[in-house]
């Protein structure tokens, strides 16, 4: 009879793992699908080392820029809420871990009666009774596994948290940096305006110059001036902006200078399939589909029968009739097997819910790896757009510091250069400079994308 029972429990474990209830989550072949295509031809993937596996303080080397990183990993909101999500995980899997164990309780007990003003009965009951859930079914192991991807998915989100604040603080940081540079080159506007304000209003006393020059010179110093404030403001709402972030109150922010800023010149994306895994939202997406796989497992599991063991085990003074002192011990056994017979609708109706999720959360992780190869093609061009930008820009520069100092000399020792000729040139300079501030923020910009793009920034 014993060799009976065990062939039938074997011949019922078989047949559920062939059903998919004990099956391990394997990704999905069809979720690769085309990943090497994932970048442009132009960015053909490479086997080199990928920019996110270096280390964020290996990228960004400003040591003020590294202390502002390490105050947001310590003390940003939403990082410090991510965490504890996933100590509420981790303690979840502990418990479904647990779920294996028999359930013990301890529950002694005491009484005292009288039955018409007779002498009172003292009965008592000391005695424990335990409770274990054999999983056949495959109930237990399915639901410790879901618990183990939903924490895989708080520590991928924990990881999104830190590598999107260390992205937000240098990208702040560096914003500042342009913005100091541009209040840089407009002081100098300004004061270069102030002096061929105080020049021209010389040649008007001498009669070398007409009231028209002379008021539009003073209306282009009002305007540098007037473009000075604007950044001064955007600089103070910058810092403001990061110390919130930060968890601190609005104050200065010690920072270096743009020019001294360095980036690497090679920016290597290794292959695609590191996005799978190296990106936090990602692998997110892809704990969110194995969550929803073993889901498929559980609603499987509720079509066939539970069984459970208990017993008991005490001391009574309380056996039947007669209540008798000392007492005596008390022990009992139960085994009890449940199958579901009226809720067979219900339960193809949960599996047909569980199969639509699991392919919903597949679709989203077939989308994320395309959402991260695009993010990866558009930070690469906006880099490298930005490196040949600042190129032409430089080279502008240049000449237009030659127009300006020229034209100034040919209108102070001739008549064939007006005013005008010279505000020209002033401007076009002004407006070359802080183009090329922007466009060296700008790549910034873009190495901080790419970096965050490729899943830079989890260590």
């Amino acid at each position: 009879m014993k060799r009976i029972r065990y062939i039938v429990i074997f011949v019922w474990g078989a047949m559920l793992a062939s059903c998919g209830v004990y099956t391990r989550y394997e990704r999905p072949a069809q979720a690769l699908n085309g990943l090497d295509s994932l970048y442009r031809p132009e960015n053909r993937p490479d086997t080199a080392r990928s920019l996110a596996s270096l280390r964020w303080e290996e990228l960004f080397t400003d040591p003020h820029l590294q202390a502002l990183i390490r105050q947001g990993l310590e003390a940003n909101t939403d990082l410090q809420v991510a965490r504890l999500q996933v100590e509420e995980a981790q303690a979840t899997l502990r418990q479904s871990k647990l779920s294996y164990l028999p359930s013990v309780d301890f529950a002694p007990e005491g009484a005292l009666s009288s039955f018409d003003g007779g002498k009172a009965q003292k009965t008592y009951n000391v005695g424990a009774s335990a409770s274990w859930e054999i999983d056949l079914s495959g109930r237990l192991t399915n639901a410790k596994r879901r618990a183990r991807a939903a924490l895989l998915e708080s520590d991928a989100y924990r990881q999104l948290m830190q590598t999107q604040v260390i992205a937000t603080v240098a990208d702040s940081y560096y914003a500042l940096l342009m913005l100091d540079e541009q209040i840089r080159i407009t002081e100098q506007t300004v004061e270069s305006w102030k002096e061929y304000v105080r020049s021209l209003e010389a040649l008007l006393l001498a009669g070398q110059a007409d009231r028209a020059t002379v008021a539009q010179a003073r209306a282009s110093h009002l305007a540098a001036q007037s473009s000075l404030l604007s950044l001064q403001q955007q600089a103070i709402e910058q810092e403001n902006a990061l110390c919130a972030f930060l968890g601190q109150t609005p104050r200065h922010i010690e920072r270096g200078v743009m020019g001294d800023q360095r980036f690497p010149q090679s920016l290597s994306v290794g292959v695609p399939l590191d996005l799978v895994a190296r990106r936090p939202d990602v692998r997110q997406a892809e704990a969110q589909l194995m969550q929803a796989f073993y889901g498929v497992n559980s609603a499987r599991s509720a079509f066939y029968p539970s069984i459970t063991l208990g017993g008991a085990a005490g001391w009574t003074n309380s056996g039947g009739a007669a209540i008798t002192n000392p007492g005596s011990w008390l022990l009992s056994a139960v085994g009890s097997l449940v199958q579901p017979l009226f809720n067979r609708g219900q339960n193809v109706a949960n599996l047909k819910i569980a199969k639509a999720q699991q392919q919903e959360a597949l679709l989203r992780f077939r989308q994320s790896l395309l959402d991260a190869g695009n993010e990866v093609n558009n930070a690469l061009m906006q880099c490298q757009t930005a490196r040949e930008r600042l190129r032409l820009d430089r080279e502008q520069v240049t000449q237009l510091q030659t127009t300006v100092m020229d034209t100034q000399l040919l209108m102070d020792n001739s008549a064939e250069v007006n005013y005008l000729q010279v505000l020209t040139a002033r401007q076009s300079l002004l407006s070359a400079q802080l183009t090329a501030v922007q466009d060296k923020y700008d790549e910034a910009q873009g190495v901080i994308g790419l970096y965050h793009a490729l899943g830079g920034g989890t260590d």
